[in-house]
């Protein structure tokens, strides 16, 4: 079995190959660059490593909740490939992968907890069971100050909210354990560990109707779609800018 994996929904491009056994992980900062340099990247580590998509029996994407924009980036780009070569897909929550990141390092409850922005979080509870997680309830949306309300004392607690928050955290939860930025990065085999999983189970997707994690009601989806759509076109037309100046200055030179 061959399955590619990717995850978008941080700065930090999270790519995974499964073949046959084998884990080849790929992490690189891309910040803002996913849009530009997701299929780029992709190709130079399918190139590397001697295969082209049609060699994958399986697409997996991280699907959130994250960056917009990065979601939206990772999960088209997956989509389009596993649907080009007639092949499942497979999403991946986030909330599951960062919350795995903590499997090693307890046997209670495991808390992800990533800034959402306007003051609120996205957060799950897991009980970490024999080397596994046992999610409790949904991917949850809430003010910061609610989701403290609905984490249990001992609990471990990681993720980049924790940025904006572990003091406040450390002060109204009792024997709270935060886990430091080390853990917070969402890592390959992870990924692969999860997509495995899910296909075990049946849990594959056309990908011509996978959907991601949002969370945020659609009004503001919309939004972020549209502010998506004209930073892109104004990155073209600054591109355009930068094309004619340059084929001005090749005219004047000859």
């Amino acid at each position: 079995m061959r399955i590619l994996a990717v995850d978008t929904s941080t700065d930090l491009l999270c790519l995974g190959v499964y073949c046959n056994g084998e884990f080849f992980d790929y992490t690189l900062n891309l910040g803002r660059k996913n849009s530009a340099l997701l299929a780029v990247t992709i190709k130079r580590v399918l190139d590397t490593l001697g295969l082209k998509a049609g060699d994958f029996d399986y697409f997996a994407c991280g699907s959130g909740p994250g960056s917009f924009t990065g979601i939206r980036v990772g999960f088209s780009t997956m989509k389009a490939l596993a649907w080009s070569v007639k092949k499942p897909f497979v999403g991946v929550p986030g909330l599951d992968l960062l919350a795995s990141n903590a499997l090693d390092s307890t046997n209670g409850y495991i808390v992800p907890l990533v800034d959402a922005r306007r003051e609120m979080v996205y957060y799950a509870i897991y009980k970490a069971e024999g080397g596994r997680l046992k999610r409790l309830g949904g991917y949850r949306l809430s003010c910061f100050t609610e989701a403290v309300s609905r984490i249990a004392a001992g609990s471990t607690v990681l993720g980049n909210g924790l940025a904006l928050y572990k003091e406040a955290i450390r002060r109204d939860i009792s024997g709270v354990r935060l886990l430091d930025k080390d853990y917070w990065p969402l890592q390959p085999r992870n990924l692969i560990r999860l997509a495995l999983e899910r296909i075990k189970r049946g849990a594959v997707e056309d990908p011509a109707r996978a959907e991601p994690v949002y969370l945020y009601p659609k009004e503001c989806q919309v939004r972020n779609l549209r502010k998506t759509r004209d930073e892109g076109r104004r990155t073209r037309g600054e591109n355009n800018v930068k094309l004619k100046t340059q084929k001005s200055k090749l005219k004047l030179k000859t």
